[in-house]
Parts: C-alpha cells; structure tokens; sequence
C-alpha cells in the first residue's frame, strides 16, 4: 500500500467515529465476511459507521478516491452485493439498536439490525414486525425489497408496515423519508431495494404477536409429492386471518428431535403452520390435513414467537455456499405440481430445496401502485428455488438444477421477473420485468433525483432515467 493511500485512510479515520479497516489490519476479514460462502471479495476498505455521520464521511471518501460502493447491512443474501472488490464496504454491521415505543405501537430499528435483533427488542413488548424466516437475515435489505415472511398473511410486507426512513444519500446528505417528507424517496424505498440511499434507520408499526405462538409441520415423502402438493394447494385458501403459512418443496428432514430416526434427511414436502391464536384454533386448523394425507410424520407445538422466526437457521447457516432463482406463479396448477414433484428429487445437497410463500390475506390489501414493490398485490405465491451446499463442487452441481428447475417453470410464471430479494443475479431485463414499465419508469426517474451516478447500483439495479 501506498504512502499516499495509507494518508488517505488516516484521514478517513479522522472523519469518523468509527473502525476503518485495510485489508492488513487485524479485524479486516471479520468486517468483510458475508453469510454466502461462495463469495469472497476484498474491498480496498472498510468504513465500519456507527452514525449516519459515519456513512455520510464514507461515501465522501468514496466519491473523492473514484471507488465503487457496496453495503453491508445483515449480509445475508445470495447476490453478496454487500461485498465489493477494490472499493468500499459501508458496514452497518453495529448500527443495531432497536428502540421500541409500546405507547404508539412502533419501532425504531438500526440499519444495521437483523431480524433476531428486532425480534428480540419488540417480543419483549409482546410486539412484532412483519419480516422474514432466517432470524439474521438484515431487516434493511429485507425491507428495502419488500421483506415477505411468517407475518405476511397477518399484517403484509415489511415495506407495508414502514412509516419512515433516515437516509444517506449519494450526496451525502442525510434525510427523512416519509409519507409527508420526501414522499417520493419513500415511495421508492418501499420496493425499491438499496437503489436511492444508505438507510440508517427504520421506523416502523408494529402488532400485537406472541409471545408464544402455534406451529404444526407435517411431512411427505417424494412419492407423495403430487397429491400432498394437490393438498396444500387446497388447505392454504381455509386458512384463518392470524395464521401463517411456508411450503418447503424437495426440503430434507432435518436430523431433528421431533423427527423420527429414520427420517433423517429423507427429502419430502413439508408443510408448516402458524397460528397466532389459541392452540385449540391451530389445531382446528390443521385437523383436515392428516385426514386428507396422512403425513410420514408431524410435529405440532407451542414455541415462542421468536423460536418460529429462527426455526429455519440451521437449513441455511453462515457460511454456506448458495445460489438461488425464483419466479412468481398465479396459481399452484396441476402444471406447476408436475413440474415441483419431478424436480423436487433431482437436487444433490440436503439443504438445497424450494420454499413457497402465499402471498394473500394483508398482503392483497395494498393497492400496487401504493409502494414500489415490483409484482402483483392480487394473491399468489412465490416459489424460491434454493441451492445451499457445503462447498463449490456441490454447489456447482446445484447451481445447475436451480436453472433448470427455473426454466421449467417459467412458463407458468405471473412475469419474467420476480421477487428482487431473490435474486442471485438481477439482470436489467429481469429487474424491469419485475417493475413492469410504468413503475420501473417511475423508479428511473426517482434515481436519476437522488443518485444521478449510480452510486448504488450493487443491487437490483434501477438505471438513472
């Protein structure tokens, strides 16, 4: 490193309240970690912010040394755009605070923050905010995307549930997005992704959940798959309104208490439920499914509403090395049933399988034009095609039945985009797919206000108009 370059980080040093790290210094690899194993980059440098000063000093630096961008929020994510060769990491990684207000029902929550943090701080208020299923998810990528989860039925998106935004901006000015300021940036940043802004701070509404909950997961095997798909298609529309709902397609067993012995890593279709109710109401519930098919085996309990958000943890751990693809579907048809069963069997990996989210209940309730979010508000699912391995080999070969799997069922899918949060590879075609025209327009000409150069442009990108 140079002598000029080692003045220029003191400097950046000086600017902040922060750790700046090089890639000699003791600290360096912890900072650049991301949970996707499969990728490994070495920013030039880390701007590890404590304040939104902090990143408003970081991306200064950036601008003044030409170097490209990236954010780390949570970094979990398949894309690991959070993580940049050659440029700057903004790590928010310790801006985790999350300060809850029970008088007013809502939450503040650090851009740095991940689910587990924000549940955590709201639980403890028997409160909650809409998210995802893997409890160290970042709540500030999930959000900015859309941010579907165990709440979506109850309550909707993440995004549906924000009331404002504090926001760094390319500039580095910090502001407020809100329905009265910058009403504009807020829109956007409701669906948008990290495209207009480093979001420093969350403020949203939160409901009355938990603190204990009702789960029941029940198993198939493969050759089961079309009829227990069939009857998943046909149980989720009985559904109650505070109730939960997550398909696992091709999901491998888990070496689990609850799962007998010699299921252990058998791959089937699962089916888990939540119910946010009384026991007596979950099991009502889901009485006809046993009835219907019964299951190779069932577990139905009682467990905090936080041990149903990190459930899943252990199916996707840090580390592991992923790629994912995923597509809207309209309908679960007969088509779409044929086209999971057959492929539900051909992955390698125990851990790669398919999770389903239904997107109905609240989530119908916002009209499409009222955020950013690129898809449809009417009812529908999302499949996720999932490729999580132990090491590049098995990834590779993964990789492989993720694409093909994508490609069989794009014929059935709602649009050629999809889900923005789900995209190992957002390629300008298939981001503007997922907007449509008119919102990617709208989108466009957002960007082009608050981010002319396209300094944010390590995500589903939206191109300056």
């Amino acid at each position: 490193m140079t002598q000029t370059m080692n003045s220029d980080f003191r400097a950046l040093r000086s600017a902040m309240g922060g750790p700046v790290f090089a890639p000699a210094d003791a600290g360096y690899d912890h900072a650049r970690s991301i949970w996707n194993g499969a990728i490994d980059r070495r920013p030039a440098v880390i701007a590890q912010c404590l304040s939104p000063e902090d990143v408003a000093a970081a991306l200064t630096f950036a601008r003044d040394h030409d170097l490209e961008v990236s954010v780390r929020g949570g970094a979990h994510a398949y894309s690991g755009t959070a993580v940049c060769d050659g440029g700057i990491m903004i790590n928010l990684g310790v801006m985790n605070s999350v300060t809850v207000d029970p008088a007013t029902n809502s939450a503040r929550v650090g851009g740095g923050a991940t689910m587990a943090d924000m549940d955590a701080a709201t639980q403890a208020f028997g409160l909650a905010v809409p998210g995802g299923v893997i409890s160290d998810t970042g709540v500030g990528g999930l959000t900015l995307g859309g941010g579907m989860g165990w709440l979506t039925r109850v309550a909707g998106l993440s995004i549906d549930n924000l009331i404002s935004a504090q926001v760094v901006l390319a500039d580095s000015r910090i502001v407020r997005a809100s329905d009265s300021e910058n009403s504009d940036l807020f829109w956007a940043l409701r669906g948008g992704g990290g495209n207009f802004g480093v979001v420093t701070e969350f403020e949203y509404r939160t409901h009355r959940i938990g603190p204990e909950v009702h789960v029941g997961i029940f198993f198939w095997p493969l050759t089961d798959g079309p009829a227990a798909l069939r009857l998943i298609r046909e149980f989720i529309p009985t559904m109650p309104p505070r109730s939960g709902v997550l398909v696992g397609v091709g999901l491998s067993a888990p070496p689990e208490p609850f799962v007998p012995d010699q299921y252990h890593f058998v791959p089937g279709h699962a089916l888990i439920t939540a119910g946010y109710g009384t026991a007596e109401e979950h099991a009502e519930m889901v009485a006809p499914i046993r009835d219907a098919l019964t299951p190779l085996f069932e577990f139905i309990t009682p467990m905090p509403f936080t041990g149903l958000q990190s459930m899943l943890d252990a199916a996707l751990p840090w580390g592991i090395h992923g790629y994912e693809k995923a597509l809207d579907l309209d309908d679960f048809s007969d088509e779409v049933i044929a086209v999971l069963a057959e492929r539900a069997g051909q992955k390698t990996s125990p851990l790669s399988f398919m999770p389903i989210f239904a997107l109905d209940g609240a989530f119908t309730a916002v009209g499409e034009e009222d955020t950013a979010f690129g898809g449809a508000r009417s009812a529908h699912y999302v499949c996720n095609i999932e490729a999580a391995a132990p090491d590049a080999e098995i990834l590779a070969v993964d990789r492989a039945w993720v694409r093909s799997t994508w490609e069989a069922l794009c014929p059935f899918a709602a649009n050629q985009g999809g889900y923005v949060n789900f995209m190992a590879e957002a390629g300008e075609d298939r981001v503007r797919a997922s907007y449509g025209p008119a919102k990617y327009a709208k989108l466009a000409d957002i960007k082009t206000e608050y981010d002319p150069a396209n300094v944010f442009h390590r995500n589903a990108n939206i191109t300056p108009g």
